[in-house]
């Protein structure tokens, strides 16, 4: 529910160019100064804009702090950071948004090179804490030195992106562009999910050196270290099927694979340990293993890309994918009959010691091998049917 027609300097009536987003939550002891100097903002710039307030339920009496100074006021009832800043978006007047939080660790009064990269062309505008300098007890030694620094270069590594401070809370964007990108997280995560996508929809993306503060709050912030920290790595692992699934499964599969070319040819010896069938089968479950890896990596990238949580992939077309079932039923085939050639052949030699006691170290370089085939080209098979079904989605 807006609470408030005021809109800043959006008083005359002109069309609104940028609106200031403060994400709220009892936020009484630092609002009215972040609301001012951001109303001083939009008079130095002289631009014309508004600020704008997504309340997420405060008691402490920040609506009407809010509406007392001219700005206005949006109720947003579902919990949580990524809840409030996409109503804040959505209610937004402004051709551009620039967000920042409501505890005074970011400067308002500075946001002139956020508006020059915005008229230049940027759809995304990003904060760097660590270039523009972090003030002494601004950020937690933890959040410092491991974690923004280690999930930033996870996503840079994941995602190739551009950004130096994934989880800088002061951003600048064209309004239209966010709202294509369809976010949903509704946590601490918003932040990392709004990089990672607009890297993937190939956004024009730039950087302003930004300074943090000690906030001006005298309880506790609402981010949780570790518990925040882990969503953000989780969303960053989901959003990237190759790193979760594809690579991990890839390598281990090749492993698997190497291991157990060596081991068929006989038992090998390193240094004093000696390795053998037994070894031969664990290098067969790695093989199997990786496969699925690989399977789940392909199905989640297919799935994420129907329901619009990744873009599209010309390697995973429909067209593609139909080409792919056929070729894949006649891999999964054909190593179905060599996993049961191999059997009848084991069999026969068995039937050549009259059924009796066989050597195990010789029968199971062919039983495991057969084995392995066996599974792999039914996994094959089923992948690539189920694979079609979800193609057929996309379509």
């Amino acid at each position: 529910m807006d609470t408030s027609p005021a809109r800043g300097r959006q008083d005359n009536g002109a069309e609104c160019e940028l609106t200031i987003l403060m994400p709220c939550l009892n936020e009484a002891e630092t609002l009215e100064i972040c609301i001012s100097k951001a109303l001083t903002s939009l008079e130095n710039l002289a631009i014309t804009g508004e600020v704008l307030i997504a309340d997420n339920g405060s008691t402490d009496g920040s609506q009407e702090i809010a509406q007392s100074l001219g700005a206005r006021v949006v109720q947003v009832e579902r919990k949580g950071y990524g809840n409030a800043l996409m109503r804040g978006i959505a209610s937004a007047r402004g051709q551009y948004v620039i967000m920042g939080d409501s505890d005074d660790s970011y400067d308002f009064t500075t946001l002139g090179p956020f508006v020059e990269k915005l008229r230049a062309g940027y759809d995304l505008v990003m904060g760097n804490r660590f270039l523009g300098g972090i003030q002494p007890g601004a950020m937690p030694p933890l959040h410092r030195y491991l974690g923004n620094p280690v999930l930033t270069a996870i996503g840079r590594l994941f995602f190739k992106s551009p950004s130096g401070d994934f989880h800088c809370g002061l951003r600048g964007f064209k309004r239209e562009a966010m709202l294509d990108l369809d976010l949903r997280t509704t946590g601490m995560e918003f932040a990392s999910e709004m990089v990672v996508k607009s890297t993937l929809h190939n956004l024009r993306i730039a950087e302003v050196p930004t300074t943090l503060q000690p906030d001006g709050r005298s309880r506790p912030p609402h981010l949780r270290s570790w518990s925040d920290g882990w969503k953000h790595l989780r969303f960053l692992m989901l959003y990237s099927p190759r790193w979760l699934f594809l690579y991990p499964g890839l390598l281990l599969m090749s492993a698997g694979l190497v291991v157990g070319l060596v081991l068929l040819q006989g038992p090998i010896f390193i240094g004093g340990l000696g390795f053998d069938a037994q070894t031969l089968l664990y290098a067969a479950a790695a093989i199997v293993l990786g496969f699925q890896a690989v399977a789940f990596g392909v199905f989640t990238k297919v799935f994420a890309i129907s329901e619009g949580l990744l873009p599209e992939d010309p390697k995973l077309s429909f067209s593609r994918i139909k080409l792919n079932l056929e070729k894949g039923l006649i891999l999964g085939t054909c190593l179905i009959i060599t996993g049961l050639v191999c059997s009848v052949y084991s069999v026969l030699t068995w039937k050549q010691l009259h059924f009796g006691i066989l050597d195990p170290t010789r029968t199971l370089r062919i039983i495991i091998p057969a084995i392995t085939a066996l599974i792999i080209g039914v996994q094959i098979v089923f992948s690539s049917l189920f694979l079609s079904v979800l193609g057929l989605r996309r379509r």
